[in-house]
């Protein structure tokens, strides 16, 4: 992975698409019929979003938008339904306003299947800032929002006769996550590894919550100085272990559930503020991170608690990376955005 975007000796290790705006944020199909299928959405300060599915096609090696659709306000994050065994329509959601869910068909159309809207008792809507779907039961989603509350979803697909009818949703819970607003929330495997979720927020607190009890949550850190922490990630192997990051900072910090409120590690070659972070899908030691110093930069993290000096990979992109995918399906492919251009790399 180590190179410059410039490198044409690199061609078959790395693919790029050209969105005809700004993309803001992107993920990887996990279906196994969909190889090299992302969602992109992007970034517009009009009412005047977009999303788009694109697919490479292997034997041209370049990148073929299959659909774009409208999106009011620009997209906080898009996933698609975790759900490597087909057993689920090919859903997609994306947050911004609402909550939306919305289905592929096989001529590739997309149509809205629900928005989920947790206040229809005013015409005023606190923005989300991000979402994560439950891998182990993807019925369950959580969203986490500027108004300092997160709120589980839980979804319904009917099956009538053979076809699905459409897709609903409706409120489990919801809590007041933090003091301030909520940033980012994301499930974690411990356990049955649909009950537990950690959010972080402007309070620069990491919490972290039981879905069978609401009441109570346990602070895992707090930074010193309170500054508000944007992302959070877990550790996809090693359910003890989880990546954070404050707003405007070069530094990623790693925590360790069994050493509650003190880094293990902390991640600092970055030049430039740390705009994302995606933990491996297939290992407990590799991590990666984005910043707007135009690196994506992998770590090896197993001599912690020694102190980690370097990154063991390095690529330079021709802009600044604002969102960073590794994807679940294909461990050896990363997907990176800059400006308007997408490009997923082989590691």
């Amino acid at each position: 992975m180590v190179g410059n975007a410039q490198s044409g000796a690199k061609r078959k290790e790395i693919y790029k698409y050209d969105a005809p705006w700004c993309i803001f944020s992107m993920n990887w199909s996990v279906r196994p019929d969909k190889h090299f299928r992302l969602a992109v959405g992007s970034f517009v300060e009009e009412y005047n979003n977009k999303v788009q599915i694109v697919c490479l096609d292997e034997d041209r090696g370049e990148f073929v938008v299959q659909s774009t659709f409208a999106h009011h306000y620009p997209t906080s994050k898009i996933m698609w339904v975790p759900d490597t065994k087909c057993m689920f329509p090919d859903l997609l959601a994306t947050s911004g306003d609402y909550l939306r869910i919305w289905r592929v068909h096989e001529d590739n159309e997309v149509k809205n299947e629900c928005l989920l809207n947790n206040n229809k008792n005013s015409d005023y809507c606190a923005p989300l800032t991000s979402f994560d779907w439950n891998e182990v039961d993807p019925n369950i989603l959580g969203t986490s929002s500027i108004d300092t509350t997160c709120t589980i979803w839980a979804l319904e697909t009917q099956q009538v006769m053979g076809h699905t009818s459409a897709v609903s949703g409706r409120v489990e819970s919801q809590l007041i996550a933090h003091d301030k607003e909520v940033y980012d929330i994301a499930f974690s495997r411990a356990g049955s590894g649909r009950d537990m979720f950690a959010s972080v927020g402007a309070d620069g607190s990491v919490r972290m919550f039981d879905i069978r009890n609401l009441k109570h949550s346990t602070i895992i850190y707090e930074d010193l100085t309170h500054a508000p922490l944007l992302r959070l990630a877990w550790n996809k192997q090693d359910t003890n272990y989880l990546a954070t990051f404050a707003v405007d900072s070069v530094e990623v910090i790693i925590l360790d559930l069994r050493v509650p409120c003190t880094p293990v590690a902390r991640l600092n070659s970055h030049r430039a503020y740390v705009n994302g972070l995606a933990w491996a899908p297939h290992s407990s030691c590799h991590l990666c991170t984005a910043s707007e110093d135009c690196q994506a930069l992998i770590w090896d993290i197993q001599s912690m608690p020694r102190a980690i000096e370097d990154p063991i990979l390095a690529y330079t992109a021709a802009g600044e990376i604002n969102q960073i995918q590794w994807s679940s399906t294909q461990p050896d492919w990363i997907a990176i955005c800059y400006n308007s251009a997408m490009e997923i790399l082989r590691v």
